[in-house]
C-alpha cells in the first residue's frame, strides 16, 4: 500500500527540483545496477525511470549520449539492448560512488600531497585535461601548475595520471611543515585553495529538503517498494550532487559546525530506512526481462558504515 504522505513528498520534490534524466541514469546505475553486476536491459531501465517522469524517448536519448561520452556501452541480443558501464570508465565510476557512502575523513596527519606540472613537461592540452581531472577529484589549485590535497588517495591519483597519459611528466610529493621556520601553518592552505561556502550551502539545502522526510518516515514508516526506490534514488542523487563539489577534506580542517556531518548522518538514516524495500522493487523490475537477474554484491552492505544484510 502506498504511503500518501510519501506520495505527496515525491510529487512536490519532482515538481520543484526535477533531476536531469542523464544525470539520474548515472545515479541509478551507481546506486542500484552496479551492485547487481552492472548490466541492465533497456526495457528494465525504462521501467525504473518511469516513476520519475522520464519517458521512453528521453531515456533512450540519455543512454545514447552517455554511450557517446564513454560512460556506457550497449550490447544487443536480437531486438533487445542491454547497457553496462564501459570498462575503461569503471574504476573512476566506482571511486566516485564509493565516496558517496563513505564516512567523513576524521583524522589529518599534518601532511599534504602536491602535484606539480612543470611548464616544459606537459602540453597545454594535457595541462587542461589534468587540471579538470584533479579539480574534479577534490584537489585545490595552490599556484599555477601546482595542485594540493591534505588527504589524497594514491590509487586515485595514479589512475588520473595514467588515464591522462602523463606518466613520468609530473612531480608528486608528500609534504609536511618544516620545523623551526617562520612560516604559515599548512592548514591555512585550505582557505587559499577552496571556497567552501557553496559546498556548505549545498549541504544546508540538502538538509532542509530531506530532514522533513526523515521525520515523516519515522512517524509513518510504511511505504510500498516503488516509493522506497524513488525516495532512495532521489536521496542519493541529491547527496551526490553536493558531494561532487566537496573536496573531501579531513574534518579537522573544516569550518565548525560543518553541515556535511549532519548531511551524512541524514543520508545514512534515510538510506537505511528505504534500502530493503527499494531492493525488492529493483529486483522485481529486473526479473521481468531477466529471470536470472544477479543478486547484490556483498560490498553493497558496507554502504554508510554498514547495512543489515
Amino acid at each position: 500500500m502506498k504511503n500518501t504522505a510519501c506520495s505527496t513528498w515525491i510529487t512536490d520534490f519532482l515538481a520543484s527540483d526535477p533531476p536531469r534524466s542523464k544525470s539520474l541514469v548515472m545515479t541509478i546505475f551507481g546506486d542500484a545496477i552496479v551492485p547487481r553486476g552492472g548490466t541492465i536491459w533497456l526495457g528494465s531501465l525504462i521501467d525504473l525511470l518511469a516513476p520519475f517522469g522520464v519517458n521512453d524517448r528521453l531515456l533512450r536519448t540519455s543512454v545514447f549520449r552517455l554511450a557517446q561520452e564513454g560512460w556506457l556501452i550497449s550490447q544487443r541480443d536480437g531486438r533487445r539492448s542491454a547497457y553496462t558501464i564501459n570498462p575503461p570508465s569503471l574504476a573512476r565510476f566506482e571511486r566516485a560512488y564509493r565516496r558517496i557512502y563513505a564516512p567523513l575523513v576524521a583524522h589529518w596527519d599534518g601532511s599534504w600531497t602536491f602535484v606539480i606540472g612543470a611548464a616544459g613537461n606537459i602540453s597545454a592540452a594535457e595541462r587542461g585535461a589534468l587540471r579538470k581531472e584533479l579539480l574534479w577529484a577534490g584537489y585545490g589549485l595552490v599556484a599555477p601548475g601546482i595542485f594540493g590535497h591534505p588527504a589524497s588517495n594514491a590509487d586515485a591519483l595514479e589512475d588520473i595520471i595514467v588515464r591522462n597519459g602523463v606518466q613520468g611528466k609530473l612531480y608528486v610529493c608528500h609534504s609536511t611543515e618544516l620545523p623551526g621556520t617562520s612560516t604559515r601553518p599548512l592548514r591555512e592552505l585550505v582557505g587559499e585553495c577552496w571556497d567552501l561556502s557553496e559546498v556548505m550551502a549545498g549541504y544546508e539545502k540538502f538538509i532542509a529538503r530531506f530532514q522533513p522526510l526523515l521525520t515523516l518516515l519515522e512517524q509513518a514508516p510504511q511505504m510500498d517498494a516503488e516509493q522506497a526506490f524513488v525516495i532512495r534514488s532521489l536521496l542519493t542523487h541529491a547527496y551526490r550532487r553536493v558531494q561532487l563539489h566537496d573536496p573531501q577534506l579531513p574534518v579537522e580542517l573544516l569550518p565548525e559546525p560543518w553541515p556535511g556531518t549532519q548531511a551524512y548522518a541524514l543520508a545514512r538514516a534515510l538510506y537505511r530506512l528505504t534500502y530493503r524495500a527499494a531492493e525488492e522493487h529493483i529486483l522485481a523490475t529486473l526479473q521481468r526481462e531477466d529471470a536470472q537477474a544477479a543478486g547484490l554484491a556483498p560490498w553493497f552492505y558496507e554502504r554508510f558504515g554498514g547495512l543489515d544484510g
